[in-house]
This record gives structure tokens, C-alpha cells and sequence, in this order.
């Protein structure tokens, strides 16, 4: 399969990294050193599951050099989506699929108003990766998955490019698990990675500190709670216990690990701060939830980190 990779951090690198290495041609965009990096000496992983090297690696920081893809793995920050949307048409045909994979569960419906619901796949990706340098992507645990399905799926009845994809990437050695409602999956990620982000900038914590601490796991859980409240009022149908299954999920996690919202603010990078709590605040006074918790972090890590300029 011709599969373009937009944003080769760690979620692009790793995934992309596997599809390449199983012998299918990948295109990966990226910029600066990180792509001289990689056109010299290949794309290296290092992984907890086996490291591994894309050399040579076809790598561009121009996306509309690539041309039409069976399939675009839209891998850049959500911060990073408005100057990738804009040129995103010109890798799509008429059965082009585009994956998002950026947190939170505002992209699907940004890249649709670029290339239409159809060409879309919205997605979700489940790992602890990130750049460990030019040319140089760590997984240092989680799942290390990539699910997705159509825009309305059949449940049961995945279509073509969806079982082209997903067997792509198990045979990669990642894994694409079949979701029962990917926007169950969505709205089930961000009530894991929003609370977690935003208490882990805000505590300076890592995800086992987090947890470890009486105080601060129930501000976990209360936070979640929001979340699961906002998407329950939004039509979202959540499994019944999603909390109380996060926060095993949670216990589960490599101890040390933290999210790149807490990494980019604590390094004065731009961040996704809009699009996971500032996101929560935002869907809830359209839907007439209340979500404090998320109102006090969105204001205190706005105060305490003032947005930086995209780079």
C-alpha cells in the first residue's frame, strides 16, 4: 500500500515506522533536523517491543510532492492541522482514506470540512512514544495500537479499505483492534488523556504519582467523571463503567509516564491545551454540562503557560 505519514513524532514514527518495515511504502513528512536526520541515516525506533530501522526512508517536508495515497496517516498535533488540511486534497483519490489520529474528538470533523466525510476514518492511537532526537523515535510502552473504522460504521461489516488497513498494520507488528463504536473509542480516549494531561501539567506529576497519591487520584476520577458527563449529554454512548475501567488502565501504566501536553508546556512548546481541555470546556457550554475542575485547569495552565508561537 502507498501510505503517507504527516507528522513523523511518536505516534507517526512508530506506526509508520512498523507499516515501512513490513515492506509497504510509506512517505513520512517532517521538517528541520528531524527530517535531515532521517534522509541520512533512517528513521530508528527504539521500542519495547523490538527496536528497529527504516533506512533508507522516503521522507519530504513537502506534502503535496507525495501525490495521491491509498492512505494518510494524519499523525501532526492538533495545532499543527490548519497548514496540513489546507494542502491535505492533493493526497486524495476517490478511495483514500485519512486517518486521524490527533487526541481529542475535534479532528474528524476538521478534516471532513477539508476532504470530505468520506475520505475519513476516524481513529485513535494508544501509546507512549515520543522524539528522542532527530531521526530518533522511543516507545516506551501502552498499547501500541491504531484503531479506526468509517465515518458511520456497520457494526460487523467493516469495508473494504478499513480490513486492508487494519490487516496492514497488525501484519506490522502493531496492533488495530476492531472498536464497537469508534466514537465511543474517541470520547473513551479523551476521558484517559485530558484529565491526565491536564492534572499532570498542573501537579507536575507523572502518571504514577497521580495515582499513588490519595488526593490527587480522586481529583483523577472526578475529572474523568466530567468527561463521561459531557459525553453521556453530547449522545455518546460510553460503556457503563468507563471510569472505573480507566483508572485500571491507569494502574497499568508504565509508572514514569506523562503526556506531551505536560511535556510541550513544561518546555514552553506550543501545546494542545485548546484541543483537550480548552476542547472540554468549550463542548460543555454547548451542551450544557458543568465541568469545573476542567475550567479551573484550562485557566491555571493558561495563566502559568502563555501560548507560544507554532514553530
Amino acid at each position: 500500500m502507498h501510505i503517507a505519514v504527516l507528522g513523523t513524532g511518536g505516534i507517526g514514527g512508530y506506526f509508520g515506522g512498523r507499516l515501512a518495515a513490513s515492506g509497504h511504502d510509506v512517505t513520512f513528512l517532517a521538517r528541520g533536523p528531524h527530517l535531515e536526520a532521517i534522509r541520512e541515516h533512517g528513521l530508528v525506533v527504539t521500542s519495547v517491543a523490538g527496536d528497529f530501522t527504516v533506512q533508507p526512508a522516503q521522507v519530504t517536508d513537502d506534502l503535496t510532492s507525495i501525490g495521491p495515497v491509498d492512505a494518510a496517516l494524519l499523525a501532526v498535533k492538533t495545532w499543527q492541522l490548519p497548514p496540513v488540511l489546507e494542502k491535505l486534497p492533493a493526497l486524495v483519490a476517490p478511495r483514500t482514506a485519512v486517518i486521524t489520529a490527533q487526541n481529542g474528538v475535534e479532528a474528524p470533523d476538521q478534516t471532513a470540512a477539508a476532504v470530505g466525510r468520506g475520505a475519513v476514518l476516524p481513529g485513535i492511537a494508544k501509546i507512549f512514544a515520543y522524539i528522542d532526537g532527530p531521526g530518533r523515535v522511543v516507545h516506551v510502552g501502552g498499547p501500541a495500537s491504531l484503531a479506526f473504522d468509517e465515518w458511520s460504521a456497520t457494526p460487523g461489516a467493516p469495508s473494504e479499505r478499513v480490513t486492508r488497513l487494519r490487516e496492514a498494520v497488525n501484519d506490522s507488528g502493531a496492533a488495530s483492534p476492531v472498536p464497537d463504536d469508534i466514537w465511543a473509542e474517541l470520547w473513551s480516549k479523551m476521558l484517559f488523556v485530558v484529565p491526565f494531561g491536564g492534572l499532570g501539567a498542573a501537579l507536575d506529576a507523572t502518571i504514577g504519582e497521580l495515582r499513588s497519591r490519595p488526593s490527587s487520584r480522586l481529583l483523577l476520577e472526578d475529572a474523568m467523571r466530567e468527561v463521561e458527563a459531557l459525553a453521556r449529554a453530547r449522545g455518546i454512548r460510553l460503556p457503563a463503567r468507563v471510569v472505573e475501567g480507566t483508572m485500571a488502565f491507569v494502574d497499568d501504566q508504565p509508572a514514569d509516564s506523562t503526556t506531551s501536553l505536560q511535556r510541550d508546556l513544561l518546555e514552553g512548546r506550543p501545546s494542545e491545551l485548546d484541543a483537550w481541555t480548552g476542547a472540554v470546556v468549550r463542548l460543555a457550554a454547548e451542551s450544557g454540562a458543568d465541568v469545573p475542575l476542567h475550567r479551573l485547569l484550562l485557566e491555571v495552565l493558561t495563566s502559568r503557560h502563555p501560548v507560544a508561537p507554532p514553530r
